[in-house]
This record gives structure tokens, sequence and C-alpha cells, in this order.
């Protein structure tokens, strides 16, 4: 069994900084996938575990990372999902602060809250903000989705990511967390524990892998369109275990020709 933050139930929209989350700890049954890595997909249940070795190793500059590992990301995501144009709008690596007394050293750690990272609507006002008016009226009758691209720097060994099965996770478990930029207003998702969350990792995953995580899809035909997901304690870790290390990319994946 394995421990994360939950949302305790409110009946208040919290704001991301104003003290109006309640966060319940949970424990919960996290199935190892190990060798079972093909019966998951982002269309079944919303993520997928996919062999695929970067050309950066690092993960140490920032410019370089997105003159190297971008382009790879966004060719290995048309790869998988058959994409016509992916952008790429942020990234957050993840990794020990080599100064511990740093006031941000605990925003580089691994983040134990169970979250899905934008909401329908956060997800669609990506599109206009991030790309020009005209090109993004004409992306938005097409298919849209959001897909983190996650990979470890170092194999993890412990604080694993855990995703919830988008199926087993219903529409009124999901609670809306406001978000305030300095130009704008977003909007993430916190979810209400339920003991009909099935959540799945993959023990000990390498650089050579990448988990691709769902967080949107603009289809509502009934395959998976946003998946829970969260660092978690994991009781088999050993005790000095290194801290994990990884990056994640965000990225609009865009389907123009599929209207339907």
């Amino acid at each position: 069994m394995a421990s994360a933050d939950v949302q305790a139930p409110t009946g208040s929209l919290p704001t991301f900084f104003a003290e109006g989350l309640q966060a319940a700890g949970g424990t919960v049954k996290v199935t190892n996938i190990a060798g079972r890595e093909a019966e998951f997909t982002l269309d079944k249940q919303g993520f997928q575990i996919h062999r695929h070795v970067a050309q950066e190793k690092d993960f140490t500059d920032d410019e370089h990372i997105k003159a190297v590992y971008y382009p790879e990301t966004e060719q290995l995501l048309k790869d998988v999902t058959g994409a016509s144009k992916i952008f790429i709008f942020d990234h957050t690596i993840r990794r020990p602060a080599k100064d511990k007394n740093d006031p941000a050293a605990a925003l580089r750690g691994p983040v134990q809250r169970v979250h899905i990272d934008q909401s329908y609507s956060a997800s669609l006002s990506r599109v206009p903000h991030h790309l020009p008016a005209e090109e993004a009226v004409e992306l938005l009758k097409g298919r849209v989705q959001i897909i983190n691209v996650w990979r470890p720097i170092k194999t993890v060994e412990r604080d694993p990511l855990g995703v919830a099965d988008a199926h087993s996770v219903g529409e009124e478990e999901l609670v809306p967390v406001g978000l305030i930029y300095p130009n704008r207003k977003g909007e993430t998702l916190s979810v209400r524990h339920s003991p009909a969350h099935r959540w799945y990792y993959k023990k000990g995953l390498t650089p050579q892998e990448v988990l691709l995580i769902k967080c949107f899809d603009s289809k509502t035909d009934g395959r998976a369109r946003r998946i829970p997901h969260t660092a978690f304690a994991d009781p088999s870790s050993k005790p000095d275990a290194p801290p994990r290390e990884s990056i994640e990319v965000r990225c609009l994946v865009f389907h123009p020709e599929d209207r339907s």
C-alpha cells in the first residue's frame, strides 16, 4: 500500500495559494505494471509507457533542453499519437536542490498531491494563449490533447509517479482549483478520494523509458480524457534510496483533421 494526499470534501472553490485546499492523507493500492506495459494505452486508461532513448542525458541546461530534447519529444509524440502538430509549452525538472536551505528547495522535489494539471476549460484556453489567434481558431476545430512526457533522469528508486485509470475516476470526484498567473487565470483539478480508483505505476522506470500522461482530450466518445497522477511514497523503496530525478514536458497535441 502507498500513500499520497487527496482532496478532502469541501464546499468552496479553492485558489492555489489561498489555503483553500484541504489535503487528506490516504493509503491506496498501487499496482506495479512491469511486464504488462502493453496493456495500458493513452486512449484506454489515459497513460502509456514507451521505450525511447533520448539524445539529451544530463538535463542541466534549459536552452540545450529546448534545442535538443524538445524536438525529439515532439517527434516521439507524433509517432505515438499520429498527431500532425505538437507545441511544447513548458517543462519541469525535479531533482534535489544543491542548497537544502534554499526556500525553493521543496518546489524542486516530487509532489505528493493527486491532481490533473488543467481543467477542461483551462486546457482549451491554452491554445489561444500560446498560439497565434487565427491558427488557434483552426486548431480548436479539430481534436486537441495535452500530453505530459515524463522521463526519469536516473532510474527511479523512490517517490515514483503513480497514475489512476481515467475510467475509475468520476467527474463528480474532480475539484476545480483556481490558479492566478501574472497575466491570466488558470485552473487545475484536485481529486476526491474513492476506493474505486485504480492506481498503477512501473517500478524501476529507467531513463530509456517515458511515461505518457494524458491530461486532456477534447474527444468525448468514451476514450480516456484525463488521468489523475501523483508522486507517492513506495513502502518497498530502500531507506537509503537516492532522491528521484525526472523531467516532465507538457505538450499541446493537435489532430486538425479529426473534427468528428
